[in-house]
Formats: structure tokens, sequence, C-alpha cells
């Protein structure tokens, strides 16, 4: 396996900045990864608030109810008994669901929360459970509902699900029918080539809908059948067990709303003295608190003294959202400020893997963190990959080119060989052409101008019509020329659309299930071997897999 820093992708934003361990950054999350005193510290903070946290013995009873509905492994046993112990702690990665698992970085979140808990059960000496929360509260259905994967002519496919129709409701609480999910897995079979690992592949994923799950649940059980060996607890936010014992605090939400905003405003307003834009700014007025209604998931504002939606069209007094949250809070959510704070009073948190967005957010979260009597967690940056695929490293060599360079200019890059190829000067040539023309012309123009003066825009307007047969015979000679080199076009094009799909990360667009297919399960487990960096960065992975399965 070779890996290689590829540190230039990376550009000096808050969470770059965090993972380099700039110290004024770093004061706005008060710990690092790197710091090992940090572990140790966190830990006996958790320690000295557990009677401030949920029964934990009923949060993993919940999170066990709901693991009996995917795929079992020992492993999860001896994690969720692990959970019911008084001495262990534990690391929470999460993301939103996503069609057949989604794009690449949602593996890489899990792989980060599995050996950061590993680390730091190493480090402190105690029981450390790796945790994935999905965050199936969320309504935007579009985000979750699609998946990239490159076709056998190397394309890129989109497989999409449409979102029923209706109110806007969470992802969890969003019901989906067998023809949608039958339709979704004939898109995937006729896009994925055919490899020896498809047919098992497509009948995995078929047995998980069969049953016409959300999409929530189909998610939970693809990412159980590939780290439920390694001992990853999934959890739905949306879970309906696990709101039952979220009351107490969306009451101290509630109640102390006015504070949370205050705070909030006052995080902000740190972030900003660094010079730094927010990536998820409070709103004013708002109550940082969602609430189910029969029209769908709604963000609360605070006026007059109630709780009403943005349009004013379903109003709530204090005493009735207190009444939800004692009534097994089914009826309320978080938003993505008030998440995290929920996340330390279920569970005791020791560190969170966050991506980088994510670091940008939780950076103004500090004092909500410290008025509501919680510290925040060590932020551990997302691993974060690119995978060379053999065919593609062959590729680069015969170009004499690097995985960086096509990642960060790619189709420059591409139209530079193009012209490198053109032993006509094709572009001399034209340019010569018009200028040539453009000389001889003018007398032309000066002379119409002469004898009529509205005789010249006449000639100006021939002018442009020449000039514009000389374009059409340009762009006629460079397409001649591109499919003379078609090939070779291709062959570039096949290697931005590995490295650099849509002109992003790999790991931001093309899905894990693309390569399960192309490489089948040793795949996934060569990932393990990737050793595990705590303050992050971007690395490219080359030789994970054995050359037999290519």
């Amino acid at each position: 396996m070779n890996l290689t820093p590829l540190d230039g992708l990376s550009s000096p934003s808050l969470a770059e900045l965090y993972r380099r361990q700039d110290e004024r950054v770093r004061g706005l999350f008060g710990s690092h990864p790197s710091a090992e005193g940090d572990w140790r510290r966190r830990a006996a903070a958790l320690d000295a608030a557990a009677g401030r946290r949920a029964d934990r013995k009923l949060v993993a009873g919940a999170i066990r109810e709901y693991h009996a509905r995917l795929p079992a492994f020992e492993a999860v046993a001896r994690s969720l008994a692990k959970l019911e112990s008084s001495d262990s702690l534990v690391v929470v990665g999460g993301q939103q669901a996503g069609l057949f698992g989604g794009p690449l970085m949602i593996v890489y979140k899990a792989l980060t929360v599995i050996e950061t808990a590993r680390h730091a059960e190493r480090l402190l000496g105690r029981p450390v459970v790796p945790v994935f929360w999905i965050a199936g509260e969320d309504h935007d259905f579009d985000e979750a509902n699609h998946v990239f994967v490159a076709a056998a002519g190397g394309e890129l496919a989109r497989i999409r699900m449409e979102r029923p129709e209706g109110a806007r409701h969470s992802v969890s609480r969003t019901p989906l029918g067998g023809q949608e999910w039958e339709a979704a897995l004939e898109a995937l079979s006729a896009a994925l080539p055919d490899t020896e690992f498809k047919p098992g592949l497509l009948e995995r994923l078929r047995k998980h809908v069969s049953d016409e799950p959300t999409l929530t649940l189909a998610f939970a059980r693809l990412l159980a059948d590939w780290f439920g060996p390694s001992g990853l607890l999934l959890l739905d936010a949306d879970d309906p067990n696990l709101r039952a014992l979220e009351g107490p605090f969306f009451r101290e939400l509630i109640e102390r709303n006015d504070e949370l905003e205050h705070a909030l405003r006052e995080g902000e307003g740190a972030v900003r003295e660094l010079g730094f834009p927010l990536q998820a700014e409070s709103s004013p007025g708002c109550a940082n608190v969602f609430v189910h209604l029969e029209s769908g998931r709604t963000l609360l504002f605070k006026k007059d003294g109630r709780f009403s939606d943005k349009k004013e069209e379903a109003f709530f007094s204090k005493d009735e959202l207190l009444d939800m949250a004692d009534g097994g809070s089914t009826r309320l959510s978080n938003n993505a400020l008030t998440r995290p704070m929920m996340q330390e009073y279920l569970l005791p948190v020791l560190g969170t893997v966050l991506g980088h967005a994510e670091i940008a957010y939780w950076s103004s979260l500090g004092a909500a963190f410290k008025r509501f009597g919680m510290s925040m967690p060590i932020i551990v940056p997302r691993q974060s990959f690119t995978f060379l695929e053999p065919n593609i490293r062959k590729l680069l060599d015969k170009y004499e080119i690097t995985a960086e360079e096509v990642i960060r200019e790619g189709e420059s890059r591409k139209e530079k060989w193009l012209a490198e190829q053109d032993r006509w000067q094709l572009d001399a040539k034209f340019a010569d052409v018009r200028d040539r023309f453009a000389e001889l012309y003018a007398p032309i123009l000066d002379t119409m101008s002469a004898l009529q003066p509205a005789l010249r825009k006449l000639g100006e307007s021939n002018q442009d019509k020449i000039f514009e047969q000389i374009a059409y015979l340009e762009k006629r000679a460079s397409d001649a020329l591109a499919k003379q080199h078609e090939a070779g076009l291709r062959q570039w094009d096949r290697m931005r659309g590995s490295l650099a799909p849509q002109d992003k990360l790999q790991e931001r667009v093309l899905g894990s299930i693309h390569f399960l297919n192309r490489y089948g399960p040793d795949w996934l487990a060569g990932w393990h071997q990737v050793p595990f960096e705590a303050t992050g960065g971007h690395r490219l992975v080359e030789n994970l897999i054995s050359e037999a399965l290519v």
C-alpha cells in the first residue's frame, strides 16, 4: 500500500487550520486530538458529568432494539455490552443517509469513527465504543436520495429515487414502496458494469429493501453489513425509542431558549473575530428546534412569547412545547446547532468525527456547550482520501502526470496535451488568417465610409460574417483533430472521472457501491489497514487491493 499526502488540495479554511493545530482556532474548541493529555482530561470530565446524562442502559437498550432490524454481528453485541458498562466512552460520527450507501466520504467517516475509538481505547486503557449517528430527522430528501457510479463506458451515472408526494417529513418518516425500490435497483443494475461481484452485491441490496424500508433503515442495514464486524453501533436520530429519552434536554432547550440564542451569538462572534465566515449562522429569533407537523418538519421561531413556524401559520405556547418534551418528544427534533448538545446529553462522547464543513459550524458552539453545563468533545477531522485505481495509475504514468495535477487542473492539462498533438499548428494558422484578413479588409472599410458613411456599417457586418465562417472552419478543424485523438481524450476523461468527478473530490461524488462492484469486499477490508492519522488530512491511497482483483 502506498500513501501520499495531498496537502495542496486543502485551502486555509478554519477546519484546515484547526487540523494543523493553529492556536487561535484551537481555542474555539478547547482541545485537540493530537494532544494525549486532552483525551485524558476529556475522559475525566465525562466521568464527572455522568449524572447529568441520559440513563446509559436505556440508551443502549434503544440502540439494541434498533439493531434488531439490521444484520447481526457478534462484534456489535460486544459493543452494546460495552456501552452499558459505566466506564465506557464513545466516539461518534454522523451523516444523513445516502441511497445505496451514498458517497465514499460516508465510508471514510465510519472508518474514522472505528479507528478513533480503537486509538482512544489503547490510549486510555478503557472501553471506547464507535457509534454512527444517522441524521434521519433531516427532511431534505433530495440530499439523501441518490448515488453516483461510473457506468461501463466511463460516464457518470446518477441513480435517484423520487420523493413521494406529500408533506416534507424527515427522511426516516418518509415511506417508500416496493415499486420505488425496484426501480432504483434496476437503474443501478443497468448502470454498474458487469463484474464477478455484481450479482452478489445486487442480491444483498435487494434483501435489504425487500420489506420496503425507509431510506434511513436501508442505509443502516448496508452500513451494518459493511462495519458490523468492526463493532460499529448505528442509531437513527429520529428513532422514537431514542426520542423518548431526550425529553429532559428538549425541556431545557425550550425553557432556556433565550439563553441558547444568546450563547450561539456569542460563539459566532468569537469566530468572526478571527476573520472567518460562519458556516451555519443562527437566525434572529430562531428557537433552533423543529416540530413535526402534518405539513412536515417545521423550524420554530419565537414571537410575542410564543413559538411559530416562519410563515406564522402554526403557533405553540411554551407550555405546549414542554408537554411535547414530557410526552416522549417524538414531535420534536434538533437542528444542526442543537444536535451536538443532544448528542452530548445522550452519550458519553469522548470525541466526535467531523468533516470540514461540520468543524466550521461546530466552531461557534463552545459558548452554548458551556452555558448548558457541558464541554465540547474532542473534534477529530474525518480521514479524507482519493483512491487511485490500478488502471488509472497506468494512465498517469503514460501521460506523465500526477494524481494531484489531474485533480487540480485536469481540464487545462487535457487541452494542453491535445494542443501538443497539433502538428499543423491550427490555432496559429487561423489566428494569422484572421489578422491578415482584417488588415486586407481595413482599406475597403475606409473606402466605404468615405463613399457613404452609412455603408461602413454594412461593410463591418459583412466582415463579421466572414469572421464567423473562419471560426466555423476552425471549429471543424479542431473537431477533426480531437477525432484523430479520440482514444487519448477518452483516457484523459477517465482519469478525471475517477480522480475528480464533476471537478470535485472523488469522495464527495462517487459511491462506495461503485468500487465494491468492481473490486469486491476485499476493497472495503483493505481500508482497515490504512494507518490512522488523528489529525486527518487528505491522502492518495494506492495498492489497497491485490493485483488479482484488478
